[in-house]
């Protein structure tokens, strides 16, 4: 019920797809990796991948599938970390779809390197916290209630280095109350129907409850969620490829130029071939990835080479539907230049391509440490 061009209009009216969202809620489908205790679905990673793949490929690219997945699989830190109170108050909620989750790390100072975050959490010596700070490339913070918040508690150890660096940093799920929140969407190139925002805390006062797991050791929670993160956005980033790949392929049997269709030039034909395998190629190793996530395996390599392999074979396809469409590509009635804008975010997020291949220059391979 969600075609192209209901897509193109979110996008253009930067207009969150609330229709959408509802459908998929009362289908049961946000709920998918919420556990069957709290309403939900019971499914792993692999149901949650493949639910966002096939809404990608739809054609919703990273509008849609972005507009799901931080409730979908955003609250996995409360799942695994959190209290009986936040796990009561929210999955159920979550299970539903009726409540919006923000994930608030990334600062305009700090980027890549998080131990340098300086958004701070004050005890407020009644058991809870006043937090000030700003937060940048927040997803749906203007829809969401709560916000997955990273910030630091307590000073790190003189001189640290290494993993010691992260120490002190706390992990909260707070309300996003506007008496003292600022959010601003920030202009940017694509996936405009699900913004993404500064936000600006100004002592913001966070029950001692709303902490999730450990004071100090917010950093390690967050990072039980990278793996399966990119795993999502992997999935996601192959239902664009997917979409643009399909696109294109139609396009150049229909289109015809010197009295055949150009699918015929092997100039067209083998650049769309080679993408197919790409995409295919990347896909099962994303499907690796969610089982060993699942099962419980080491699956850091596989999650961070999916997700590098996916954005790449994602933005080729898309980039090659564009070129494939000729002057066509480049104009917004046939979609695939919203593909495109919406495949090149992956190589950025969340985490670039070059911290990628650091991960596995440097984990994997044991080469020296770069920076």
């Amino acid at each position: 019920d969600f075609d192209d061009h209901y897509w193109a209009t979110c996008d253009a009216e930067h207009r969150f797809p609330w229709e959408f969202y509802s459908a998929m809620a009362s289908a049961g489908w946000v709920g998918v990796c919420i556990p069957a205790e709290y309403g939900g679905g019971g499914g792993g990673i692999t149901e949650g991948a493949l639910v966002l793949n096939r809404v990608a490929a739809s054609g919703a690219a990273m509008n849609g599938s972005s507009a799901l997945h931080l409730t979908m699989f955003g609250l996995n830190p409360v799942v695994r970390f959190g209290n009986d109170r936040l796990r009561d108050m929210y999955l159920p909620r979550a299970a539903t779809g009726d409540v919006h989750v923000a994930f608030g790390v990334t600062e305009p100072d700090a980027g890549t390197d998080t131990s340098r975050i300086t958004t701070r959490a004050v005890d407020d010596g009644a058991g809870g916290f006043v937090v000030s700070g700003r937060k940048i490339w927040t997803t749906k913070a203007l829809e969401s209630e709560v916000v997955l918040l990273l910030a630091r508690t307590d000073d790190p150890p003189e001189g640290a280095t290494g993993s010691a660096r992260f120490a002190g940093l706390s992990l909260f799920l707070a309300e996003l109350d506007p008496a003292h929140v600022d959010i601003r969407p920030i202009p940017k190139l694509g996936r405009n129907a699900v913004a993404s925002c500064e936000v600006a805390y100004d002592e913001l006062p966070v029950e001692g409850w709303r902490m999730v797991g450990e004071r100090g050791r917010g950093f390690a929670h967050i990072l039980h969620g990278l793996n399966p993160e990119r795993i999502l956005l992997a999935a996601m980033s192959l239902g664009i490829g997917e979409v643009a790949l399909r696109r294109a392929v139609a396009y150049a049997g229909e289109r015809e130029v010197f009295d055949r269709p150009i699918g015929a030039n092997q100039a067209i034909a083998h650049p769309l071939a080679e993408s197919h395998m790409q995409l295919h190629a990347a896909r099962l190793v994303m499907m690796d990835a969610a089982r060993r996530y699942d099962a419980g395996e080491e699956c850091a390599e596989q999650a961070n080479t999916a997700k590098y392999l996916a954005a790449e074979a994602a933005f080729t396809a898309a980039d090659r539907a564009v070129q494939t469409h000729g002057g066509l590509g480049y104009a917004t009635e046939y979609h695939v230049e919203r593909y495109w804008r919406e495949a090149r975010l992956q190589r950025l997020a969340p985490v670039s391509q070059e911290m990628t291949l650091n991960f596995i220059a440097q984990s994997v391979l044991r080469l020296p440490r770069s920076y």
